[in-house]
């Protein structure tokens, strides 16, 4: 095990493995551990916000829709210091800046989101672009993300989901991406791509009403971001092999490993990043470093600052009757699982989107009665239980047929896979 600790603005890191103990003189696949415990957000002061809210106002936004929309913005308003910036674009086949990139003014921001009616089609494309640009004109250092609404497609502007997966990645350095679909006509696969290659993150509102919750948790994590462009490069040793990484971060290949992007860390979260390695024979007893990891951020706060830390990877080779009885780490086994349920999940997806609801059913029961098996044993048993139930219900082929059941395994795999 790894712990590294340094100034309150260092993220402290622990590095624990499935098996700590390999028997000697074998062959071994096992899974690595990375914890990130990201540093509290100072109790008073933190990095400006620059946000611009992007507001889908197409004509099947009409009612609850809308008026939850400009329910957030007047949230986000009423938040807001005097030292943050927010700006307000709305979009149908055409885009509107409703209000200007400019320090938060509740008065002025609600007589600019009271004009914002439903009409139109859907530019997407449009109206995200315009909220990026407005962030642009953001001074000073601060956190910058667009935060875009829709309930539909975009089938207006651009279309392609590539090239709005590339625009996000070319964006993710200056400005991240948050997405809230609405209801069950959205394209959940493009929200989640948006926020994914930008470094944001994406919400699935079932109806109106989840909208205040939805915000009120992504402006907690605004307001206490304390590193950000998290990444963590992964260099096996020589003769070592990386099998993959189970969580669902963009990764990048670079020369003798991988990357994985993590993306925004907030005050006090601890983040999981699973990987697993194929370890060959090695013929001598004791610690043996098997890889490094390379822990990178930008640390936000009274002033920026880059990070990079180079962790060893280290098992201990025992004889083979050490390693029979050697006990598995419960808490990474979890995490395994846990993970395991999220890839069940986007599997049965898979075979949903094929009509195979069967083969689907069949793939979450099979996880879920894995939980079920490991509950018992685990200080995370409550956890694996609950994980396990909603396996359980959204295994049921008659729920399937609910137009919600795609959009919400979806973002519940996401979600787990990114850990929030």
């Amino acid at each position: 095990m790894a712990v590294i600790a340094s100034r309150g603005d260092t993220m402290h890191t622990n590095i624990r493995f499935d098996h700590q103990l390999l028997a000697v003189e074998g062959e071994h696949d096992v899974h690595c551990m990375l914890e990130l415990d990201a540093p509290a957000a100072p109790p008073t002061d933190r990095a400006p916000l620059h946000l611009a809210l992007v507001v889908d106002r197409s004509g099947s936004m009409q009612g609850d829709k809308l008026a939850a929309a400009r329910d957030a913005a007047r949230f986000l308003a009423s938040h807001l210091r005097p030292t943050d910036e927010l700006a307000l674009v709305a979009f149908d086949d055409e885009v509107e800046l409703v209000a200007p990139l400019a320090p938060a003014d509740p008065a002025r921001l609600a007589a600019a989101i009271a004009t914002i009616d439903a009409r139109g089609l859907t530019n997407l494309s449009g109206g995200w672009l315009k909220g990026l640009e407005e962030l642009n004109r953001a001074s000073g250092d601060g956190v910058r993300r667009v935060l875009l609404l829709t309930d539909g497609q975009a089938n207006e502007g651009i279309t392609d989901r590539t090239q709005l997966e590339q625009i996000a990645a070319g964006t993710r350095a200056r400005a991240g991406t948050t997405t809230v679909g609405f209801g069950e006509g959205f394209d959940e696969e493009l929200l989640t791509a948006i926020a994914e290659h930008s470094n944001g993150n994406t919400y699935f509102a079932a109806s109106p009403e989840d909208a205040p919750g939805i915000f009120a948790e992504e402006f907690e994590g605004l307001a206490t971001l304390v590193a950000q462009n998290v990444s963590v490069e992964i260099r096996p040793a020589e003769s070592v092999e990386l099998l993959g990484v189970l969580n669902d971060y963009p990764i990048v290949e670079v020369p003798g490993g991988a990357q994985a992007q993590l993306g925004d860390a907030f005050g006090g979260e601890r983040r999981r990043l699973v990987f697993a390695m194929h370890v060959p024979q090695l013929a001598a007893l004791g610690p043996a470093r098997i890889a490094d990891v390379v822990l990178r951020y930008v640390a936000v706060g009274d002033e920026v600052a880059a990070h990079e830390l180079t962790l060893p990877v280290t098992v201990n080779l025992v004889s083979a009757d050490e390693a029979a009885v050697a006990e598995l780490d419960a808490e990474v086994n979890d995490e395994i699982w846990l993970l395991r349920a999220a890839r069940a999940r986007n599997e049965a997806i898979a075979d949903f989107d094929d009509g195979d609801y069967e083969a689907g059913s069949n793939k979450m029961l099979g996880i879920r009665d894995l939980l079920l098996s490991a509950a018992p044993q685990s200080s995370r048993g409550d956890e694996l239980l609950a994980e396990a139930a909603s396996l359980a219900e959204s295994a049921d082929v008659h729920a399937m047929d609910d137009p919600m059941w795609r959009k919400r395994n979806r973002n519940l795999a996401w979600r787990r896979q990114r850990g929030r």
